[in-house]
């Protein structure tokens, strides 16, 4: 399948970004990783690199709960090991709906939602994007490579 003229556009930064990271890079050497719009983290990936590459700040941003692990291993009278217990998630302290991705840009904040396929955004989701975009922040939810490129290159106009 071929690739869209912006992941070969990121492919060109990346290659540019290693050579100048790596100057004894031989110059056959191109291996820059793999780059695709196609799932949500490999969207995620484009995106942080392509703004690092051209000198801003990005981070993705995890709202996910954590782990707490209540089991443990017994040994019963035969010697057979078993796992007892449960475990759970505990909720995280991190505000509902925020955006996968957090990114300064020119000196203002950028928030960027991830949607690949059918996904839609949820109540949460849209009441955080009222409250960035209230704030003056700019929201952006972003489903191809070259959709927010799109979106960048009308923000730095």
């Amino acid at each position: 399948m071929a690739k869209g003229e912006a992941i070969k556009h990121l492919e060109t930064l990346a290659l540019a970004h290693n050579r100048a990271k790596y100057p004894t890079l031989p110059e056959g050497a191109r291996y820059i990783g793999k780059y695709t719009d196609r799932t949500a983290n490999g969207l995620q990936k484009c995106i942080i690199d392509f703004l690092r590459f051209n000198g801003w700040q990005c981070e993705r941003i995890s709202v996910t709960g954590r782990y707490i692990n209540n089991t443990k291993v017994v040994t019963d009278i035969l010697g057979n090991k078993r796992r007892v217990g449960s475990g759970k998630y505990i909720p995280s302290s991190m505000q509902r709906g925020s955006a996968d991705l957090s990114a300064t840009i020119a000196g203002r904040s950028v928030k960027l939602e991830i949607k690949v396929g059918k996904d839609k955004q949820s109540e949460h989701q849209k009441q955080y994007q009222r409250e960035v975009e209230q704030a003056g922040g700019q929201y952006w939810v972003v489903r191809t490579f070259e959709g927010f490129l799109q979106m960048y290159n009308e923000f730095m106009r």
